[in-house]
């Protein structure tokens, strides 16, 4: 196994215990208070020393560490990520009862997906819940690691067209096989199984359950793929392949001169709009509080903010190899051939003249390939977090992404190298 199949392998692992933004969440506050960092609640005073790291968290699904360097800071470094995918929501009382013989569960889209991905493959739930505590209500994670769902196909025989025109409605075709009830369900027809279920993996009551946000998510364990193990294939590779790498990044570098941040923001996937999304004031509500616990004034705190950088990090479409035609005539990204710079002449993307420069000049310092994407001008894009964030924090910005195959799929397809290319260029980022 070389260097890049083993950062691959370590990104993998990471992924496969966040199967949702929640859970991402907490195993990065497990690995930033390993590498030393000390965690702040908003709800309290800021007490800051130098060369300290430290993170702070808004609704248990969205992160952002610092750390300080030993001298005076020129500005602040930023690297901003999303913890969130697309999937499928649970619904309040979820059970539905088909005609006596089985029980299915009700559900609805969270973000733009490729429906027929989730068709006939196995799943199962993870989120949080609220429960009655004995201080008062309490925020537990769930995952249950079972074999447990399926959306089960329509047989070709009863469906012609599914191969041609077919259109999937997530109301009636996406809802997912749970059970056959039996008379260990009681009455009811099965209602309230799956809190039984979720109570008994969090070790509470099903009545103490007053509140959860859990998800569907692919038991398929992300792995390494190809001839020579060029390729991964993974859920959720789409935000957390950045999330990773750049988590990772901030832990293992020191800052000289700039103020090291590493923002994860939850909802990209659904606009942002938020308390803890990108369109928030959660990276803001940091920035001052940091100038703050420093004891520098506005002024200070702003001269701080106009010498700052901000890269924004979701990832990028990659030329596909049967679809050739979908990418843009000369900006045209491969997998395994380094960080993608992103375009958008209407500012989807927050690129310009002066950030790519920049950019480009910090992967050339790491020895790290770059390449540049641009939407076909026929073919309209989606928006990400560079532009949406600097609408609260007014820091030159750069869209950049690591190039994958089936963007929103409930399994995705990217390069073997790419972490690691990640991974380099964050940490010249973050120790310049």
């Amino acid at each position: 196994m070389n260097e890049y199949q083993k950062t691959a392998k370590e990104m993998l692992e990471f992924i496969e215990k966040s199967p949702t933004c929640f859970h991402v969440v907490e195993n990065m506050k497990k690995a930033l208070a390993e590498a030393g960092c000390r965690e702040l609640m908003e709800s309290e005073e800021w007490k800051l020393s130098p060369g300290q790291g430290y993170f702070v968290t808004r609704n248990g699904s969205s992160l952002i560490a610092f750390r300080l360097p030993e001298s005076s800071a020129e500005g602040f470094h930023i690297t901003a990520t999303h913890s969130d995918s697309p999937a499928f929501k649970i619904k309040e009382s979820p059970e539905m009862a088909v005609e006596g013989a089985y029980i299915k569960l009700n559900t609805e889209m969270y973000g733009g997906m490729i429906l027929s991905t989730w068709l006939d493959r196995c799943l199962s739930v993870a989120g949080r819940i609220v429960v009655k505590g004995e201080k008062g209500l309490e925020t537990r994670l769930v995952n249950v690691e079972k074999d447990l769902l399926v959306i089960p196909n329509v047989a070709i025989h009863m469906n012609r067209e599914i191969n041609s025109s077919h259109a999937y409605n997530p109301q009636t075709d996406m809802l997912p096989l749970y059970a056959c009830p039996d008379e260990s369900m009681g009455e009811g027809k099965g209602k309230g199984a799956l809190m039984k279920r979720i109570a008994g993996e969090a070790g509470v009551d099903p009545k103490d359950i007053l509140g959860h946000d859990l998800f569907l998510y692919p038991r398929e364990k992300g792995r390494i793929i190809g001839e020579k193990g060029e390729f991964v294939l993974s859920p959720r590779l789409d935000d957390l392949q950045c999330v990773y790498a750049a988590h990772r990044a901030f832990a293992e570098s020191v800052p000289e001169r700039f103020i090291n941040v590493c923002a994860v923001f939850d909802n990209e996937e659904v606009g942002s709009g938020t308390r803890q999304g990108a369109d928030s004031t959660f990276l803001e509500d940091v920035l001052w509080r940091i100038g703050e616990g420093l004891g520098l004034s506005r002024s200070m705190t702003l001269q701080l903010i106009a010498g700052s950088f901000l890269i924004s990090a979701d990832n990028a479409h990659g030329v596909h190899p049967n679809h050739p035609e979908k990418a843009d005539p000369t900006n045209r990204p491969y997998l395994n051939r380094g960080i993608v710079i992103k375009y958008h002449g209407s500012q989807k993307y927050a690129t310009d003249a002066v950030s790519a420069a920049v950019m480009k000049s910090i992967c050339e310092r790491a020895e790290v390939p770059y390449q540049t994407y641009a939407n076909r001008s026929d073919i309209p894009g989606g928006s990400t977090l560079g532009n949406i964030s600097t609408a609260h924090v007014s820091v030159s910005s750069v869209d950049i992404g690591l190039p994958q195959l089936a963007m929103h799929s409930a399994v995705e397809t990217a390069g073997v190298k790419d972490t690691r290319y990640a991974i380099d260029t964050f940490k010249v980022f973050f120790a310049e």
